[in-house]
C-alpha cells in the first residue's frame, strides 16, 4: 500500500491509503470467522492485523506480498483492510481468485459498478457496532470521518446482514 501522488489541472494531491485496522474492528468479527480455516491477510500494511489475528487463535498466514501476485502458500479465507484507491482492481482480483472473503471497505462500496460487475447478488455484509477509527503512523486519535462495514463473499453466514 504505496502512497501515490495525483495530478489535476496542476495541482498535486498525496493520495495515501496507510490506514491500518485497529484490533477492537477483527475482536467484533472473530465470531464470524471459521477457526479451522486458514486466513491470508491479503494487504500486510504494517504487519499488526495478521499478529491481532493470531492472537485471537486464528490460523494466519501473513506475508509481505503483492496481492496480485498469486502466493506460494495455502489459505481458505482473504480478510483484509484492501488500499480504497484502489478497490475496483482488488475486486476485479478477489473474482479471479474465487475464494471466501471479508473486505473492511467504506459504506459507498455497496453502490459501485465494480461491485455489482464482480459479485451482483453474492455478497453479504457485516455493519459494524460504531465507526472503526483506524489507525495512522501508530496513532489512533485519528478522527475517521466515514463509516465502513465488512463486505463478504461466500462466508455463508446465516444472514446477509449482520449487525454487531
Amino acid at each position: 500500500m504505496a502512497s501515490l501522488t495525483l495530478r489535476t489541472k496542476g495541482l498535486k494531491f498525496l493520495r495515501d491509503d496507510e490506514y491500518m485496522t485497529p484490533p477492537d474492528a477483527f475482536k467484533d468479527i472473530a465470531h464470524l470467522i471459521p477457526t479451522d480455516k486458514v486466513i491470508w491477510d491479503s494487504f500486510y500494511g504494517d504487519g499488526k492485523s495478521g499478529e491481532y489475528l493470531q492472537e485471537l487463535g486464528f490460523k494466519v498466514e501473513h506475508h509481505k506480498i503483492d496481492f496480485y501476485d498469486d502466493p506460494s502458500f495455502h489459505y481458505d479465507i482473504l480478510l483484509s483492510n484492501p488500499p480504497y484507491s484502489n478497490k475496483a482492481k482488488v475486486f476485479q482480483r478477489l473474482r479471479e481468485i474465487n475464494k471466501p472473503f471479508m473486505m473492511l471497505l467504506p459504506v459507498s462500496t455497496m453502490t459501485k459498478i465494480f461491485l455489482k460487475t464482480y459479485f451482483k447478488d453474492e455478497i453479504q455484509i457485516v455493519i459494524p457496532k460504531k465507526r472503526i477509527q483506524f489507525v495512522k503512523n501508530g496513532d489512533q486519535n485519528n478522527r475517521c470521518w466515514f463509516d465502513t462495514l465488512w463486505i463478504c463473499y461466500d462466508m455463508n453466514f446465516d444472514k446477509d446482514i449482520t449487525f454487531l
